[in-house]
């Protein structure tokens, strides 16, 4: 690698401008904090003024919500911990509880963590112990806990009287350089021990692993993410000062939790969270289906997304089946309802069959082998946390000592420089050590070559080191060194290994000074050595990336079957499975009866049309079964007060349906013009006081053509013919004039036909039916008498 880079590409490893030196002590271990200011008093009461206290209060605030963050909510961009975790790591190392070594008693490292480093309760320091020792919490654990632990149902860790610890072998990277001059130390909170301000973390724990916290004001989300890509992240970024953003993207796909999942969320939604420091992401449970006898089959959860157990699942699930009125109600509600038929009607059995060797094993078994796959997982993905989203919050305490929200780059940026500046101070130790160590040995060799002199002189003089010292040019550590020596370092042997040491630590020290005096060098070394610790740990990823459209409730799985819709005349709706119900056998409330009735499929929308020109969508299998008398419309759909249903239909989104109210007005407009998501409805049609909407008219499929006509009959039997083609489209609105109307004349019926037209009526006390007389006019003209009570009309024949 070149020792120098072109002027003009941008070094990731520049300080910040106007920040304190990065690789001093203070810039990478204790920031200073904000000075509070004090009470300016200038009232003769003594009383301070509102400014002057505002800006005490603010700067007070602000100084308890950084200590806050800092020394407990917001973890170190360093080494990834948070000061509660690195106390306790650091204590197990200080007692030897090391990875090679037995376990230890938890109660007695957490004694030792509160009665030396952090002086809190127990149960805090315990707890984040064992959420560290938690494969399903971390995803590269720093504690090997043996008893238990919990469970990723949420069960609590067993007592710590009950557990023991050690350190696995990967916290070792946290920790091997603490006695290598790498990082500082201070006093603890009562001064009669020393603990390091952060650790030489040999990789990006704080990616590793991931972070969440809640502090004063703010608060940090970090997703874990698996070691490989990021320490070759990492590795290339201090090997190229000009790596980009971009290159980063490239590699790092998206986290990698430890339970792991699939995440849905396209790869530009990553990156924009990714370079922001802030989003979300959607994940997902994955599944396989098992087969088994006689064609049957079921559904077995292998993996969860983060936040998601067994027993919150089958948790959830038990809610739905079987809800409870919500507070303030004695029912349970129409969507409860709706919910609990979807589920009940596609889902049969619900299991935890996790183990030992099978960490999540959730078996769904379903209703029926012949129901849809695809439609049976989307159902049970969207009503249960089975998938979720995953928040992005990249806050953690900078190398500036400040918590702050930073995009992944700025992050993994800010460790290398630290990684770099502690090998820096790591070499720097060492090369002092070889220094000194060939110092005592360039002694030692002295005292060989002449070890009858020294022998005699030390023998005959009062002041021997004096004497040495003068005698042979040594120095104070060479002098005391000879004197403290054993005579049995005095052999011929002993001489050959102080010649091989002292060539030896030469050569180290050649090779050291070599690497300190070229930056090149020093993000080699750098590099190589997160390489061979990412050869060491790396593992595969677990959660697969793998972009598709989230399962929503509105595309969950809905039984297709024939059902037939009844509404009675004073809006009570139910469902009936099957088509060719025989009516007759229906029964209804006392002084109510059936008002319609529509065949359908149980996917299938119905809109339901009000007087006051409003209409609502509602989906069929919404609507209950059973062998009641069903539920109110207002129950379902949000129909004022004094208005009625005209009309229940359904259709294609783009048949054309005649729309008209009693004062002689319509229009044609499409099905899906009156479909709406709005409980309330949409105002589909505009009245004048006093009118109302007729049922509206379905239209044979096709486009508008003369040879359809519109029959209008007013309420003093007038009955008016005119060309279909003649009545205006449009979304909504008041339309035309359908029929020309007298004072205190209403239009009561509307019919489209082709052929023939028939009318049901009274005459003269008889009910009749009737092909009547009638010539084609036009739209908007009042009509001729019939000699008939009309009561209805209806084309005798259908489009052709």
């Amino acid at each position: 690698m070149k020792d120098s880079i072109d002027n003009n590409t941008p070094d990731l490893f520049a300080e910040p401008e106007g920040l304190p030196d990065a690789h001093s002590d203070v810039a990478l271990e204790e920031p200073a904090q904000p000075p509070v200011p004090p009470i300016i008093t200038d009232e003769p009461n003594g009383e301070e003024p509102d400014e002057e206290l505002a800006a005490y209060a603010k700067s007070a605030y602000l100084a308890y919500a950084m200590a806050v963050s800092k020394s407990r909510a917001i973890p170190d961009v360093r080494d990834g911990q948070k000061p509660v975790q690195r106390r306790i790591l650091f204590a197990m190392r200080e007692m030897g509880n090391e990875w090679d070594k037995p376990h230890k008693k938890s109660a007695r490292i957490v004694g030792d963590v509160i009665g030396k480093y952090h002086p809190h309760g127990d149960s805090a320091v315990y707890e984040a112990a064992v959420r560290m020792a938690q494969d399903f919490s971390l995803r590269y654990p720093l504690i090997d806990g043996q008893g238990n632990f919990g469970s990723l149902d949420g069960d609590s860790a067993a007592a710590m009287r009950y557990t023991e610890i050690r350190l696995t072998p990967i916290a070792e990277l946290l920790l091997s350089e603490l006695d290598q001059g790498t990082v500082s130390f201070r006093q603890n909170y009562d001064g009669s021990f020393q603990e390091p301000t952060v650790l030489p973390a040999r990789l990006p724990f704080l990616l590793l692993n991931g972070a969440s916290g809640i502090g004063v004001g703010i608060a940090t989300e970090v997703p874990s993410h698996n070691l490989r890509e990021v320490c070759e992240v990492a590795a290339q970024m201090v090997e190229t000062p000009s790596f980009t953003e971009a290159q980063m993207l490239d590699m790092i796909p998206g986290p990698d939790f430890p339970g792991g999942g699939q995440i849905l969320s396209s790869d530009q939604d990553i990156r924009n969270a990714y370079t922001s420091g802030r989003g979300s992401i959607a994940v997902r449970a994955r599944y396989i289906f098992e087969e088994m006898a006689r064609g049957q089959w079921q559904m077995v959860i292998t993996e969860l997304p983060p936040g998601a157990s067994a027993a919150k699942v089958l948790s959830e699930i038990e809610t739905l089946t079987n809800p409870q009125p919500k507070m303030g109600k004695k029912t349970i509600d129409q969507g409860q309802t709706q919910t609990k038929t979807l589920l009940l009607s596609l889902l049969d059995t619900a299991r935890d069959e996790s183990d030992k060797e099978q960490s999540v094993r959730i078996v769904f078994g379903p209703k029926s082998s012949r129901i849809d796959r695809d439609e049976f997982a989307r159902t049970l993905l969207a009503y249960t946390s089975l998938e979720t989203t995953v928040s992005f919050n990249l806050v953690q305490v900078g190398l500036d000592g400040n918590p702050m929200q930073k995009s992944l780059f700025t992050i993994l940026t800010e460790w290398c420089q630290f990684r770099v500046a502690t090998v820096e101070k790591r070499l720097k130790f060492r090369l002092g050590k070889v220094n000194d160590r060939i110092h005592i040995l360039e002694g030692r060799h002295i005292v060989f070559l002449n070890i009858d002199e020294v022998i005699r002189i030390i023998r005959q003089s009062d002041e021997p080191k004096s004497a040495l010292i003068e005698r042979f040019a040594l120095s104070d550590r060479q002098a005391d060194d000879i004197l403290e020596i054993r005579l049995r370092q005095l052999s011929r042997l002993e001489g050959i290994k102080i010649e091989q040491e002292i060539a030896e630590l030469m050569k180290e020290r050649t090779k050291l000074e070599a690497i300190l005096a070229s930056p090149a060098k020093m993000r080699t070394l750098v590099a190589k050595e997160i390489r061979e610790d990412t050869k060491k740990f790396g593992d595969d990823r677990r959660t697969l990336i793998q972009t598709e459209k989230r399962a929503s409730l509105s595309e969950a799985a809905v039984l297709d079957e024939p059902v037939t819709i009844i509404l009675s005349e004073k809006g009570w709706l139910r469902q009936r499975q099957g088509h060719g119900i025989d009516i007759a056998t229906l029964s209804f409330k006392e002084g109510d009866k059936l008002f319609a009735s529509i065949e359908c499929r149980s996917p299938d929308s119905l809109i339901l049309l009000s007087s006051d020109g409003r209409s609502f969508t509602l989906i069929a299998s919404q609507i209950p079964g059973g062998k009641g008398d069903g539920v109110p419309a207002p129950s379902v759909v949000g129909i004022q007060a004094g208005t009625s249903i005209v009309s229940i239909m359904t259709g294609q989104p783009e048949d054309r349906v005649l729309l008209s109210n009693s004062g002689g007005y319509g229009f044609v407009t499409k099905i899906s013009e009156m479909l709406t998501r709005q409980k309330a409805g949409k105002l589909l049609m505009t009245l004048e006081e006093g009118e109302k909407v007729l049922p509206p008219v379905l239209l044979p499929s096709g486009s508008l053509e003369l040879q359809r006509y519109v029959a209008c009959v007013s309420s003093s039997d007038k009955l008016l013919v005119f060309p279909l083609g003649e009545v205006k489209e449009i979304p909504k609105g008041r339309g035309v004039i359908l029929m020309g109307l007298s004072n205190q004349e209403s239009l009561k019926l509307v019919c489209v036909f082709e052929d023939l037209l028939t009318a049901k009526g009274v005459r003269r006390g008889r009910s009749i039916e009737e092909a009547p007389l009638f010539e084609i006019g036009k739209r908007a003209r009042k009509g001729s008498l019939l000699n008939l009570k009309v009561e209805g009309l209806y084309a005798t024949t259908v489009s052709k």
